[in-house]
This record gives C-alpha cells, sequence and structure tokens, in this order.
C-alpha cells in the first residue's frame, strides 16, 4: 500500500524513488542451529538497525521470513540509494547478541528506481528481487541495481533449463 501511494506520489509530485530489497545472507543456519526463537530475536534487531538508517519519512517493512523491504522517497538519484545501502552494511556489521552468541549478519539488497524502473508496485518489487539475486550471485554481501538486462538473463536461463530437460527426457545426451 505504501508502496502504490509512493509511486502515485512520484507521479504526481514528479520526483523519484527507490525500493530496496534487502534479503538476510545465510539466515536459515540461524534458525537451524539456534532455533527460531532466536532467529526472531536476530530479525527484531535487524529491523530495529534497519530503521537507523533511514529517515523518518522513509518505510521500513519485513516482508517475509528474512527479508525486508525500505522504501525511500524524494530521492535525488540513484546515489542515495547506495548511501542507504552502505549504511544498511556497516549497521549490520556489528555483531549481534543473540542467546549468549555474538551473530554476524550480512545481507544481499536489490534496488530498483522509481519511476525509471517502473510505476507498477508489483513490477517494482520483481524488479527489486531480481537485483537481490543478482547481489546474491555476485558473492553476497552487496548491492546490485536492476536492468533491463536482469530479465534477459533469467529469460534466458529459463529457456536453457527447459532445453536440458527435454534433452534429457529425449536422451540427447
Amino acid at each position: 500500500e505504501r508502496l502504490a501511494h509512493a509511486v502515485e506520489r512520484s507521479r504526481r509530485e514528479d520526483s523519484r524513488g527507490a525500493l530496496l530489497y534487502l534479503d538476510l545472507d545465510q539466515f536459515k543456519r540461524v534458525n537451524d542451529t539456534l532455533g527460531h526463537d532466536c532467529g526472531d530475536q536476530l530479525l527484531r534487531e535487524v529491523g530495529a538497525r534497519l530503521l537507523n538508517c533511514v529517515r523518518t519519512v522513509d518505510t521500513v517493512a519485513r516482508t517475509g521470513g528474512d527479508e525486508f523491504c525500505i522504501l525511500l522517497e524524494h530521492i535525488d538519484g540513484p546515489r542515495a540509494a547506495s548511501e542507504v545501502a552502505r549504511r544498511v552494511f556497516e549497521v549490520l556489521k556489528l555483531p549481534i547478541r543473540v542467546a549468549g552468541q555474538d551473530i554476524e549478519v550480512t545481507t544481499s539488497i536489490g534496488i530498483t528506481l522509481i519511476p525509471e524502473d517502473g510505476t507498477d508496485p508489483k513490477h517494482l518489487l520483481k524488479n527489486a528481487d531480481l537485483a537481490m539475486y543478482r547481489a546474491k550471485e555476485q558473492g553476497r554481501n552487496n548491492h546490485q541495481y536492476y536492468s533491463e538486462s536482469l530479465n534477459e538473463h533469467v529469460s534466458q536461463r529459463l529457456r536453457t533449463e527447459q532445453a536440458l530437460r527435454h534433452a534429457l527426457e529425449r536422451s540427447e545426451f
């Protein structure tokens, strides 16, 4: 809902924004080794730290599991989004104490720009998610911007996977 309002406000006021899509790297290991209660405690602390990276007019939301979104409105351009990503990496560098253990958290961040990369909230979320997966492919603990070539990359991968499946079924190897 806030993303839809931000897109409309961007259109109406001819302003720019950004959506950052964050996924905690290797979070499953925390749940698997320390338990879900500790994982929940870690998520609460990450959320609190993310709030310290943004202005009061920005939005931080946990979208599910170990994924968060940060919505930035009225920004000058990509540099502002990169600055927020840099602050996120900085605040997460400090270990988080959970169940008597210091947990080091890293995150992969995908960034899409409003309105440059789209004006449909679902499309923007998809774009930011694609960019986040690109960040994971690039070694994690970094941020990547959405680009149209990411769509082509994903489409090509899907075509290749389908072709390989069909070739296996037809014993073509």
